[in-house]
């Protein structure tokens, strides 16, 4: 069930529209309307990448009389933050390995260099 839900956030979060839409919520609960604004897009169409993010968990939306704001849900966000962790430990702890081999093979060339 994670893998799941990591690959609809990952979807979610594959167009840069959806990612800046993400972006602006970041700085607060705001309208679909507001949202839309920056975006040479129809409302439809903002209203499906916000159905995207929503099935995703990325964001939530309420009603209040007309106003239909929407606020970022940063949990998902976490999850996939936690599954890049362990990439990142992976390359880390790969690459200072080959920094010790490569001093290791320094140190060689360095000693061979002075028997000359």
């Amino acid at each position: 069930m994670a893998t799941d839900h990591l690959s609809a956030t990952f979807a979610a979060l594959a167009d840069p529209t959806r990612r800046a839409i993400l972006a602006r919520l970041s700085l607060g609960e705001t309208s679909v309307s507001e949202l839309a604004k920056p975006f040479d897009i129809s409302g439809p169409a903002v209203s499906k990448h916000l159905k995207v993010l929503e099935n995703a968990g990325l964001i939530a939306r309420s009603r209040d009389a007309q106003w239909r704001p929407a606020r970022l849900e940063a949990g998902p966000l976490k999850d996939v933050s936690r599954w890049i962790e362990e990439y990142r430990r992976f390359w880390e702890q790969s690459l200072d390995r080959l920094d010790d081999y490569l001093k290791t093979i320094q140190a060689k060339e360095k000693k061979r260099g002075r028997k000359k």
